[in-house]
């Protein structure tokens, strides 16, 4: 049993790569398509329990838009705060990374 569950899991992840690979392509042409395959990423990688881990920070979790700095998001640098904003433009949604400065943590 668990050996099939890895598999569907591998299989999970090739296709969300795939999927994510075209939401890529097609977001200058086809904003709708291309958050339509983001969508069904995500989909997959629930129902299959599959971790986004490098994935995560390349779409907006509230309209599953690809974030592209300069076409779909705003990326700024908050010195107080010592965060990285990104503020999708789609749905106006602030997400807040921290940052550390080189050798201070």
């Amino acid at each position: 049993m668990k050996n099939r569950k890895k598999e569907w899991q591998k299989i999970a992840r090739e296709r969300i790569k795939i999927l994510f690979d075209l939401a890529e392509k097609e977001i200058r042409k086809n904003l709708e398509k291309s958050r339509r395959y983001v969508e069904l990423a995500r989909k997959i990688a629930l129902r299959y329990n599959v971790r986004l881990r490098k994935l995560k920070r390349k779409f907006c979790k509230n309209c599953n838009t690809l974030l592209i700095p300069g076409l779909t998001c705003k990326v700024k640098l908050n010195s107080k705060l010592r965060v990285v904003e990104v503020k999708c433009l789609k749905c106006e949604k602030i997400y807040r990374y921290p940052y550390y400065e080189k050798g201070n943590k």
